[in-house]
């Protein structure tokens, strides 16, 4: 017997909570395990992976094999969008990039170091970081479409934020475990206090397994699925190949979208933490905590944006926070540099505020570009490749520019720019939030 329409809208919302709640804490879960890299590469990975008698050389080198998992990860976003599309669906893409991701951390935690094996430590290293893009990479566009997809009517924006709760969920957990760590004696953490973290992983990536093999699919690919028996006499091209054939413009626009907000938010989570105790007179505790507390902040800053993308429509809210983070990248680092806890804090938390804007109802954006047929290759092909631009070089562009340009105003300039682009294409792509995703 079917339920009164009541019922079955009380059960769908259910449904959708579920489901947002289990792709906040698969992305938590992913997250924690790459921004653990991201502190450890800031903090130890240079001496212990890359030594050099250049200090500045053997940062470069550890905050490089840093990017280089932003680089897989449009590959790992590419294969996850044929297969989430095509072939495995949403729920079980899922499932393998935890799995890809999890492992990959805790063969990290027990990877020896130069010393103990010479040059095949930096390589294991690199391999295993690009294992961890791609598990990444296939992550986030399918926690975001299983959250869009089940989200009730008019509320995209705030169910679409699940995803994007993971990223400071998982900057706090990496950092407090970062931490901990470090109150061990100097020469404990760097020898073997930073691996805890990563070997803690495994108890994470068996939750985050079993609450993923419970949830039920996106009810918008099951649909499409069913059409496929009608239209198998018809030639099919690859998600991908349909993609870039149909919605370039889409793609071009969610890179653009997405760069900025990842660029200035990779500076406050990574690069403060080896600009701060390298140049700078902070403690690495003293910085630890700024970050865990701005990330803190930001958990309540993409709820609320979001929320408000639900009303006031992705545009206004992602444009006005483009604005705010053109002013905020040239103010930042004169505040950070002020060289107390406070004013640290304070610039970190505008930091993320400003981003959140853009970064909350990035989900329910870019899931609206695109047909459901191609949805997650979009989506993740988007998402990754802005990545790329903003993510992955900012800290090591800002470590070049320091360099070069004997101070941070460049890296500020820069920025500023890529929120600049930023805007520029959220403003030149139509209100998203009122259409039907199943008539995109």
């Amino acid at each position: 017997m079917t339920g009164t329409p009541s019922s079955t809208g009380a059960a769908q919302q259910r449904e959708a909570r579920k489901i947002a709640l289990a792709s906040f804490i698969g992305t938590s879960i992913e997250w924690y395990d790459f921004f653990l890299y991201g502190a450890a590469a800031a903090l130890v990975f240079g001496p212990q992976f890359f030594p050099s008698d250049n200090e500045l050389a053997s940062q470069l080198a550890a905050l490089s094999s840093f990017a280089v998992g932003f680089f897989a990860r449009p590959i790992g976003g590419i294969v996850a969008g044929h297969l989430g599309d095509r072939v495995l669906g949403r729920k079980r893409m899922l499932v393998v990039s935890l799995l890809v991701m999890g492992v990959a951390t805790v063969l990290i935690g027990l990877l020896p170091t130069y010393a103990q094996i010479g040059a095949a430590a930096p390589i294991l290293l690199v391999v295993l970081r690009v294992c961890q893009g791609l598990g990444v990479g296939a992550e986030w566009g399918g926690a975001a479409l299983m959250a869009v997809e089940h989200a009730p009517p008019g509320r995209r924006g705030l169910f679409g934020a699940a995803p994007q709760l993971g990223v400071p969920a998982g900057a706090i957990g990496a950092n407090l475990v970062m931490l901990i760590a470090s109150t061990t004696a100097a020469d404990a953490f760097a020898q073997w206090g930073w691996r805890i973290g990563f070997l803690a992983s495994v108890v994470l990536l068996v939750v985050g397994y079993v609450i993923r093999r419970r949830i039920s699919e996106s009810p918008l690919f099951e649909e499409e699925r069913r059409k496929r028996p009608q239209e198998e006499d018809a030639p099919r091209s690859a998600p991908l190949s349909e993609l870039l054939r149909r919605h370039p413009l889409g793609v071009v626009r969610a890179a653009f979208a997405t760069a900025a907000s990842t660029g200035l938010g990779y500076i406050v989570l990574v690069y403060t933490l080896s600009y701060g105790t390298t140049e700078l007179t902070y403690s690495r505790n003293a910085l630890l905590v700024v970050v865990i507390l701005a990330s803190t902040v930001q958990l309540a800053a993409i709820l609320g944006w979001s929320a408000l993308s639900d009303k006031l429509g992705r545009r206004r809210v992602f444009i006005g926070g483009g604005i705010a983070q053109i002013v905020l990248a040239l103010l930042f680092f004169p505040m950070f540099e002020r060289e107390t806890f406070l004013w640290a804090l304070l610039a970190c938390s505008l930091a993320v505020i400003v981003v959140s804007a853009q970064y909350g109802p990035l989900s329910a954006l870019l899931s609206e570009l695109f047909p459901t047929r191609v949805r997650y290759s979009g989506i993740s092909t988007g998402y990754q490749l802005g990545n790329v631009l903003g993510g992955a070089l900012a800290p090591l562009v800002a470590t070049a520019l320091f360099a070069t340009q004997g101070g941070s105003f460049a890296v500020g300039i820069y920025l500023a720019v890529m929120a600049l682009l930023a805007t520029l294409a959220v403003l030149l792509t139509p209100e998203t939030s009122t259409r039907d995703l199943r008539r995109v």
